[in-house]
């Protein structure tokens, strides 16, 4: 991402003036902010547009926070999404994660938070983007002699790895 670049979120929450203020606060903090109000506007825009990092609330009426994810995540398994949720339950968030969640907040949260968890997402993407495109763009010799030169760390790690498994089994 390039420094002049404001970080474009979309923000999903019924709770319109919850949505609207949060917004506000964080375009102060110099980011561009979409908001919408319910699950079928959410994916929507993200067929249609780019959004750095998306904002969902776990509990809206009709489609859930976590169906919203799931269809997102179809859609863009890149996309980092923060779920938002106003009831501290850990076995939703737990599954958002499971889910592909980039990470959540329970409501009201700092908006100090939110914006470092929005730049960690935002950093966290745009390294796996980064990667992704050299990753295109080596060339195959280049990839093979990776291949050759990772091939034995990679069979030895696999292989504690294995072995620490046996062991837990063992216990």
């Amino acid at each position: 991402m390039e420094p002049s670049r404001k970080i474009r979120v979309l923000l999903v929450d019924d709770e319109k003036d919850f949505a609207d203020i949060l917004a506000k606060r964080l375009e102060v903090r110099d980011f561009y902010v979409t908001c919408v109000y319910n699950g079928d506007d959410a994916i929507a825009r993200i067929q249609s547009e780019g959004y750095d990092v998306v904002v969902l609330d776990v509990l809206m009426p009709g489609k859930s926070g976590l169906d919203i994810l799931k269809e997102m995540k179809a859609i863009n398994p890149l996309m980092h999404i923060i779920m938002l949720t106003g009831h501290a339950r850990v076995d939703t968030a737990i599954e958002g994660m499971e889910l592909g969640a980039y990470d959540y907040l329970i409501k009201p949260a700092e908006t100090e938070d939110l914006v470092e968890k929005i730049r960690l997402a935002n950093s966290h993407k745009t390294s796996q983007e980064e990667r992704i495109r050299l990753a295109k763009t080596m060339p195959a010799s280049k990839k093979r002699g990776w291949k050759k030169f990772l091939g034995p760390i990679s069979d030895l790690l696999q292989k504690d790895r294995t072995e620490d498994t046996d062991e837990t089994d063992d216990a």
